[in-house]
């Protein structure tokens, strides 16, 4: 998003705005309706404060190279696994967790392009964290999970 602006609007813009407005306006999806935000951010050519409006047509073409390598990350993992496992995918779905089950649309983007029935936690960033943490309190019954047999 940072390379888009500065590329299609000669503004430079911080991370932190970048991740703002992909999670305000952000789309994996196209909308009937796209959303608009306003970005502030300095000009390139004069240093000076300026800002823009962009649409969420906008944004999803800035993380298309992003949402595309996800996509086919997760592709090549499914085609990968062994048949119980895929079973197991198709059966039970994918969770999105984390940043990504925030993006709009990104969940239907993924049902489609794997076949595969795809649903966002009740608390994507939250999941991680309080996943990981079920992990660590009760390693001991799952740390066969983690560690060879055999060490």
């Amino acid at each position: 998003i940072q390379n888009y602006v500065r590329r299609e609007y000669a503004m430079a813009i911080g991370e932190r705005t970048a991740e703002e407005i992909k999670i305000s306006v952000g789309s994996a999806f196209p909308v009937p309706n796209p959303e608009k935000a306003e970005i502030r951010g300095r000009d390139i050519a004069s240093g000076l404060p300026k800002n823009v409006v962009i649409t969420s047509d906008e944004i999803r073409e800035a993380i298309s190279e992003q949402i595309r390598s996800i996509v086919a990350a997760t592709v090549e993992c499914i085609s990968a696994s062994p048949p119980d496992l895929v079973q197991d995918v198709l059966t039970g779905g994918i969770t999105l967790t984390g940043g990504g089950g925030m993006l709009s649309g990104f969940d239907a983007l993924l049902s489609q392009e794997t076949d595969v029935p795809v649903r966002v936690t009740d608390q994507p960033l939250e999941s991680v964290v309080l996943g990981a943490g079920r992990c660590l309190e009760s390693f001991d019954d799952i740390k066969s999970m983690f560690l060879g047999a055999e060490r």
